[in-house]
């Protein structure tokens, strides 16, 4: 068993209800409305966080790392359902990882394969954008999963909150059109190569 982060359990017991409610406003953007999902996601955050060394007074840099963190545990349920409905056989999971993966199981059955399809794409253009623009893709990052304000956004990164709503407003610009594109709903010049 790993050990767990004293101050990170501080952390979580605080702001539980925060993560609660970043986490819903995700799953609902997605359609998946089970509350028990918004608990299995933050509890798999919370697993995935619980190793990381953090001040009890952190709370910004807390946030930032929970979006991060409830990011790859959507972006790895959704490859995973994708996999699976590819044909792929499902991979061995060890043993302390059932609990966790028992509360997420559920979300199985609302999280469509368009909706797979969709955070896929969302998670290949962001890895893209931090390649062109490591900072907007930050600032997606922690607006969008981790529900951060432009001025949280903003002392988590260093920046004024200008910067941040200028960083937003590109990033998701330029988001919609590269996902468009993976989805196949965009066809722009050159793609046909």
């Amino acid at each position: 068993m790993t050990e767990r982060e004293p101050a990170v359990d501080a952390l979580v017991e605080r702001h539980y209800d925060d993560l609660r409610r970043i986490a819903h406003a995700y799953l609902r953007r997605e359609r998946a409305r089970d509350t028990l999902q918004t608990t299995g996601l933050v509890n798999e955050a919370y697993l995935r966080l619980a190793r990381v060394p953090l001040a009890a007074d952190e709370r910004t840099r807390f946030f930032a790392l929970a979006s991060r963190t409830m990011r790859r545990v959507l972006v790895d349920h959704a490859r995973r359902r994708r996999r699976i409905k590819r044909g792929a056989e499902p991979e061995p999971i060890a043993l302390d990882a059932l609990d966790a993966l028992d509360a997420l199981d559920a979300s199985d059955a609302t999280m469509s394969d368009a909706e797979a399809e969709e955070l896929v794409a969302l998670d290949d253009a962001l890895t893209r954008l931090e390649r062109v623009n490591p900072r907007g893709s930050e600032v997606v990052q922690h607006r969008f999963f981790g529900g951060l304000t432009l001025d949280e956004t903003a002392a988590v990164l260093g920046v004024s909150a200008k910067t941040v709503q200028r960083d937003w407003l590109a990033s998701r610009a330029w988001l919609r059109k590269e996902v468009a594109r993976d989805l196949g709903l965009l066809d722009l010049p050159g793609d046909d190569a």
